[in-house]
């Protein structure tokens, strides 16, 4: 890094801090918008920087949105019976593209961690606690990583929801589709036998 200029070097920094781009990945993509002309750089330039002042929480679900409420909330043919809670918008996404899922969401921005600072305040589980309190809500679904931060996060919600007479529920979590036994981890399998579901005969 010491033949680069400091401009070049503290360029190819940022592109580094973002979520799985390493030095490599940070130097080429540096070069490629240095290389084929600054109308890329500029594009994305200004489209960060668009983004930053137009896109906000949605004051329902807290989904990234350029409007007060987001279109998903916002949709009358959703079942607003069911709030499925997610950890981020990534994961409410990934939700949505198996089509499926047809009630509505909450996304927690993250999970319970107090070793970094992060509890409920930080989650804003005051706004889900009332929004559950003013809606018909009949079923809270956790779509919450298994980890040990995911864990706590599910129990602490769990107890909330319950203490609001709600049924909670839980996604599974196991073998893929497709996996093979030899090849899945203990943790997994683990998973997979506590959450097996009775064969329809």
């Amino acid at each position: 890094m010491k033949s680069y200029s400091p401009v070049l070097q503290d360029l190819i920094e940022a592109f580094k801090q973002l979520p799985g781009i390493g030095i490599k990945s940070a130097q080429r993509i540096v070069f490629y918008l240095l290389k084929e002309n600054d109308n890329k750089a500029q594009f994305l330039a200004d489209s960060i920087q668009k983004s930053f002042q137009s896109i906000k929480e949605c004051d329902q679900c807290r989904m990234y949105t350029e409007e007060q409420t987001c279109g998903i909330c916002t949709d009358d043919n959703r079942d607003s019976g069911i709030i499925c809670i997610v950890e981020t918008p990534a994961d409410l996404i990934a939700i949505e593209n198996t089509m499926e899922f047809k009630g509505k969401y909450f996304v927690l921005m993250g999970r319970l961690s107090p070793i970094d600072g992060i509890g409920p305040e930080e989650l804003k589980i005051d706004l889900l606690i009332n929004f559950l309190q003013q809606s018909n809500v009949r079923e809270v679904i956790l779509a919450v990583s298994p980890t040990v931060e995911g864990e706590a996060t599910v129990a602490y919600i769990a107890s909330l929801v319950e203490s609001e007479n709600i049924k909670s529920s839980r996604i599974a979590y196991g073998v893929p589709m497709g996996g093979e036994l030899e090849y899945v981890d203990s943790n997994t399998l683990i998973q997979a036998l506590n959450n097996r579901n009775p064969i329809d005969g």
